[in-house]
């Protein structure tokens, strides 16, 4: 039987524009994966002749979720060039404000782009209300907790508000689904949590917000930070305002305790079957051996350590998340990462290359579009052969490895890190599940959820470690330095941990100018395509060995991808559906306005 083509564009439900071809067999098993940007970025062209200490107000701009993260990173780019070591009070401060943006980033992933992967909206209709609150009451309580919503009026309340928009037509953002798809397998009174769970999200979400705004001056694309410290100095002089950061946190690890948690048990359990099953891997069906499940990918992970707990400097202080590389499953043997050894490889990218992959440092930017495969059915297919991406492969002394909560979680767990051996010891005792479930989809999503009761545990010690240290008569948020001095020539690189992932930005300073600058951004190791070795990236690799129950709705493709929760920055590249190009924009990065 002749071998079947998917292809899903877009990828909904993710911040950018992603699309996924795969091929099934006579089985409907997915026997081979391409992951597609169909957009460009570019913001590294853009940085190029300006002063260094505005990169980060530039660079925030790649992206509107991880705003704050991608200012900080080109901050601290610049620092690592100058040698700069901040104040304690301005550590405190950069770690809370992306501490605010991992917990409110995590429950709008999970809740409001992944739910629904696992989650029939429909089939809540049908759920009894009173057998619902007993189900919040068994799933909150694996989780040695009280749940979030108790009572059946206030579930049955909730089942109403959704029948109503069902029968007037009104589904709107719950409207094209793949409901009644029998790869759903929660009951209903299960997806009645998941909906009620959902709605309350939004409202949380919000409060969550507001943490970030408090220091960071606002929320997205916080304004607090600056080349040597941070700027928010009456903030943290206020108690009140401080408490108020404080109140808003305990807010937020409530919902993170009482719902969160229990809707990943309740569907790490239900879904436990795809968690467990070891020959749905890339690693087993490429390698012949391995761990884990559907989604479990290349088994590879790599972090670059994040959220210091000392001053001792920015690559000597003790970590929250530590770094270091795991290759192939092997996590008796965590490496050192070196990062002399990334490189960026542009084979299969629509950029002009060298022919080598670059080291960022002298990465170059250069589009070079060569378009998709239009066939005499009408459809554009990527020129899998060629180049068909927009994001390029990096790669770590050569080989592909996956980043992200579930990669700082297994490294952190694997070097045996007291706090975060914890935190997943404690995770998994409660569920009943063994540590080989967090390689697959469902582990990732449990992963995020883990390193989400961790940040939320653990901004409390930052939030009164930074009251404390106010109190003791310590305002200090900046490091003088002399710029004309220092940005003769230089460089620098701002390595650390996003949301989604492992984050770098790099830059080369020449008489107080960038003259180069490259980023590294989490979805390009995960999102990008082949090598020149022909190795996958993380989301083509996962893909390998996944079974579709119905191509037409090929929900598990889609749960696979978004358990990374992708997002591929924003531009304007647009083409039809069967591939035809709308238009074509030029813009003079160099404009002085």
């Amino acid at each position: 039987m002749a071998k079947k083509h998917i292809i899903v564009d877009p990828i909904t439900r993710i911040e950018g524009h992603l699309r996924i071809e795969a091929v099934i067999d006579e089985n409907n098993t997915i026997v081979d994966a391409y992951a597609s940007s169909t957009m460009f970025r570019g913001i590294e062209t853009i940085l190029k002749g300006r002063d260094p200490r505005d990169a980060g107000l530039l660079a925030m701009r790649i992206c509107g979720v991880c705003t704050g993260t991608h200012y900080q990173r080109s901050i601290e780019a610049v620092e690592d060039a100058f040698d700069i070591t901040i104040p304690k009070n301005a550590r405190l401060v950069r770690n809370l404000i992306q501490g605010a943006l991992y917990i409110h980033d995590h429950l709008v992933h999970f809740y409001h782009l992944h739910a629904l992967d696992f989650v029939d909206v429909v089939s809540a209709l049908s759920a009894d209300p009173e057998l619902t609150s007993k189900e919040a009451v068994k799933w909150a309580g694996v989780s040695g907790t009280n749940p979030y919503i108790e009572g059946a009026g206030k579930f049955k309340e909730i089942q109403d508000r959704v029948a109503k928009f069902v029968k007037q037509g009104r589904l709107g953002i719950f409207g094209n689904g793949y409901w009644g798809n029998k790869h759903y397998k929660l009951t209903p009174e299960q997806n009645l949590i998941g909906v009620a769970h959902y709605l309350k999200a939004l409202d949380i979400q919000r409060e969550m917000a507001k943490m970030q705004a408090i220091l960071g001056g606002k929320n997205p694309h916080p304004q607090s930070i600056v080349v040597g410290g941070v700027t928010c100095v009456q903030d943290i002089q206020n108690p009140a305002r401080l408490g108020l950061f404080k109140d808003l946190l305990k807010l937020s690890n409530e919902f993170i305790k009482k719902a969160y948690l229990p809707d990943v048990y309740m569907a790490g359990t239900m879904y436990a079957d795809e968690a467990t099953d070891s020959k749905a891997t890339f690693w087993e069906l490429m390698k012949g051996k391995g761990v884990g499940g559907t989604g479990g990918g290349l088994l590879s992970y790599m972090s670059y350590g994040d959220f210091r707990l000392d001053d001792t400097g920015f690559y000597n202080a003790k970590m929250l998340f530590p770094s270091g590389i795991i290759f192939d499953g092997d996590i008796k043997n965590v490496q050192d990462v070196d990062a002399q050894k990334i490189a960026e490889d542009v084979t299969h990218s629509w950029y002009k290359g060298t022919g080598e992959p670059e080291h960022p440092y002298d990465g170059t930017t250069n589009p070079e579009y060569t378009g998709l495969d239009k066939r005499p059915d009408g459809m554009a297919y990527l020129k899998t052969d060629g180049k068909y991406s927009w994001i390029k492969s990096p790669r770590y002394d050569g080989k592909a490895v996956e980043v992200g909560p579930l990669a700082r979680m297994v490294i952190g767990y694997a070097k045996g890190d007291e706090r975060i051996t914890k935190y997943v010891s404690n995770f998994l005792k409660r569920g009943n599940l063994p540590v080989s479930v967090l390689f697959s989809t469902v582990g990732r999503t449990a992963a995020r959820a883990i390193e989400t009761e961790l940040m939320g545990d653990v901004m409390v010690e930052w939030i009164d470690e930074l009251m404390a240290n106010t109190a003791a008569g310590d305002l200090a948020t900046w490091t003088e330095f002399d710029f004309d001095k220092v940005s003769v020539k230089t460089k620098g690189m701002g390595l650390a941990e996003a949301p989604r992932g492992s984050l770098g930005h790099w830059v080369r300073v020449e008489n107080g100018k960038i003259a180069n600058y490259q980023a590294v951004v989490p979805s390009t190791w995960n999102a990008g395509p082949r090598d020149k070795d022909g190795n996958l990236g993380a989301y083509e690799a996962s893909l390998i060995g996944t079974k579709v129950a119905d191509p037409e709705q090929p929900l598990e493709i889609i749960r696979t991808i978004h358990s990374f929760d992708p997002c591929i920055a924003c531009a304007v590249h647009v083409v039809d559906t069967k591939g035809k190009e709308m238009g074509v924009y030029k813009i003079d990065t160099q404009c002085n306005i």
